[in-house]
């Protein structure tokens, strides 16, 4: 499951007291930052169950503790948690707030941007809630109301939050350096204490370096990701890719497992029997694609679904062209983010529908993303629509980027140096 792109950096308000292990030795230490949290306000809770507050502070944590472990079960006991919240003191603000938070979580990004919108009329100076509304307009790729609210966020206070946002934007407009100062500066600005913020930071670092070749810097921080916050499944996900960079795949689909046994999503699924099937697993990705299919379509009609892993399996693997584009349909009519237009575009080429599938990417790019794979298939979707002078450019903009998407698109630049264009 993707919890949202812009993964939120709450920072959250720290609880005083300790819990005390067997020996003495306070508990907390080992315990994660989110476990930590939600201690603590089981703690205040437990002193007064009043304190409607603390029920706020709890379903924060609990929130925070579905990213550290990608777990959906969380964000339910974090419902929980503001009902009762909003039993002691009906509608108080820092409850509606989180609310949202929980949407977004949900990936119910439309009604979230809605509830935020609300909320921010009565409360417009409030940081946290023009960084819901980024995250939501990102996800909906609403993408200039959703730089003007980072900014607005900026502008009130340009701490973490603000900058892993504004990070993110600038990746998506094709900044990947500046994308990169910006989560260098929140990771310098977050305390050692916050193991798995500081991990998820160096992970999206990480990425990025992936995003144009930096295999070995990527590596690097995956790996101090991974020392400190062990285990991490977002980095090991990122290392996964790392080795199928560097065509080491049977390491990769040992990664990709650890990644998908610690968070069973159907994504994960997804890619752990790709990086099979590049390690000559074959009946083993054969299974893995199945149980895909088939955990996929449960969550298919729900806001948190694997969707797009679901298009690109029935248009790149399964040949099912018709079911890819009924999904990409679906998915479209939610939201419009570049993800959302790139797999749309695929669908559509992939059933021939050439002019509207040209539409969508050339839709997505104007954002200003620099993807090897969105570059190849606007690639092959020229080519296929008769304008091999576009083709050829876009192929050479994914090759240039030097990723694993890159590869593909080296061949089809071999085969125009074979066939020179207008011979």
């Amino acid at each position: 499951m993707r919890f949202g792109v812009t993964l939120l950096l709450l920072a959250l308000t720290s609880v005083s007291g300790w819990a005390q292990g067997p020996s003495g030795a306070p508990a907390e230490k080992l315990l994660s930052p989110a476990e930590r949290r939600i201690s603590q306000a089981r703690m205040l809770i437990a002193k007064n169950p009043q304190d409607f507050e603390a029920y706020n502070a709890l379903a924060l944590a609990l929130s925070r503790r579905a990213r550290e472990v990608s777990d959906v079960r969380f964000y339910t006991e974090a419902e929980e948690a503001l009902e009762r919240s909003f039993d002691i003191s009906p509608g108080n603000f820092d409850g509606k707030r989180t609310q949202v938070w929980l949407l977004l979580g949900k990936h119910e990004f439309a009604a979230a941007l809605e509830a935020a919108k609300k909320l921010s009329k009565s409360r417009p100076h409030d940081v946290m809630l023009y960084g819901f509304l980024t995250d939501a307009n990102v996800e909906l790729g609403n993408y200039k109301d959703a730089e003007a609210a980072a900014q607005s966020m900026l502008d009130l206070g340009p701490g973490i939050p603000a900058l892993t946002r504004a990070a993110y934007l600038r990746e998506l407009f094709g900044d990947v350096n500046g994308a990169r100062q910006a989560m260098e500066t929140a990771y310098e600005s977050t305390p050692p204490g916050e193991s798995e913020d500081r991990a998820w930071i160096l992970t999206q670092m990480a990425h990025l370096d992936l995003s144009i070749g930096n295999i070995n810097r990527a590596e690097d921080l995956l790996q101090q990701a991974l020392a400190m916050f062990p285990s991490y499944h977002y980095a090991l996900g990122n290392l996964g890719k790392v080795r199928i960079t560097q065509k080491r795949y049977a390491e990769a689909a040992e990664l990709l497992r650890q990644r998908y046994e610690a968070a069973p999503h159907a994504e994960n699924l997804y890619e752990l029997a790709e990086a099979l099937q590049l390690a000559d697993r074959s009946e083993d990705a054969k299974n893995a694609f199945m149980d895909f299919e088939q955990k996929s379509l449960l969550e298919s009609q729900r806001a948190d679904n694997s969707n797009h892993e679901l298009i690109f399996y029935y248009a790149d693997h399964a040949n099912h062209p018709a079911e890819a584009l009924t999904v990409a349909r679906r998915e479209f009519a939610r939201r419009h983010d570049v993800y959302t237009l790139d797999a749309y575009a695929w669908a559509l080429y992939v059933n021939g529908q050439l002019a509207e599938a040209r539409t969508q990417i050339e839709a997505a790019l104007s954002v200003g993303i620099r993807d090897a794979k969105l570059f190849r298939h606007a690639g092959e979707i020229t080519l296929r629509s008769g304008d091999p002078i576009s083709a050829k450019r876009y192929f050479e903009r994914s090759a240039e980027l030097n990723t694993t998407d890159s590869r593909p698109a080296r061949e089809k630049l071999a085969s125009f140096a074979e066939a020179p264009i207008g011979r």
